[in-house]
């Protein structure tokens, strides 16, 4: 920034200067002064092409240091050399904000599917993992059924036997074996105490 962008600055104080005084009685010489002086500033700006204006703005924020520290500085740009998909922003927005439960059945029973260990896990009986895998089978073939189109369904059902002993299985190796301790007899006074020896 050097002596060019001084003198713009004093130019552009100037101005402000007498566009102030304007309703305050200044002479008609000035005040043509003036016009001429906006026809030229403004014949100038008309020269200059929009190529030139976004080459300077451009130069002046990396001049300020805007394009530093950038997301992506350095690195590909995502999404770039894909195919064109006509819902790209749609699923942009979804992944970006996190919203599930919106889609084709198809995609959020694949999506569910990945997650069904753990969400079996977080069951406490066998009634319950039994009950939400019935129903997830259930989903899985009327989804295949749709006639609405959309993608395939390519996930599978799942053999409830066979889950129900992966989760008893998943379950005896989080819980750690007990030792059981030795019990001794207390007698009728202790019991009345509770653990009093």
């Amino acid at each position: 920034m050097g002596s060019g962008s001084a003198e713009y600055r004093k130019r552009l104080e100037r101005a402000a200067e007498v566009r102030s005084y304007r309703g305050a009685g200044i002479s008609a010489e000035e005040e043509a002064a003036l016009d001429a002086l906006d026809a030229a500033e403004r014949e100038k700006r008309r020269k200059v092409s929009d190529a030139a204006r976004a080459e300077y703005l451009v130069r002046d924020a990396m001049a300020q240091g805007k394009f530093d520290n950038l997301k992506y500085a350095g690195k590909p740009i995502p999404g770039l050399g894909e195919s064109y998909d006509p819902d790209w922003w749609v699923k942009g927005l979804l992944q970006r904000e996190n919203i599930s439960g919106l889609g084709p059945p198809a995609i959020l029973l694949r999506t569910e599917d990945a997650g069904l260990d753990h969400q079996l896990d977080g069951q406490y009986t066998e009634q319950q993992v039994r009950e939400l895998l019935e129903d997830f089978n259930r989903r899985v073939i009327d989804a295949r059924r749709q006639l609405q189109g959309g993608p395939p369904v390519i996930t599978r059902t799942r053999d409830v036997d066979a889950e129900v002993e992966r989760w008893r299985a998943r379950r005896a190796a989080r819980t750690p074996e007990v030792a059981e301790e030795p019990r001794t007899e207390r007698t009728w006074w202790q019991r009345l105490w509770r653990g009093q020896a």
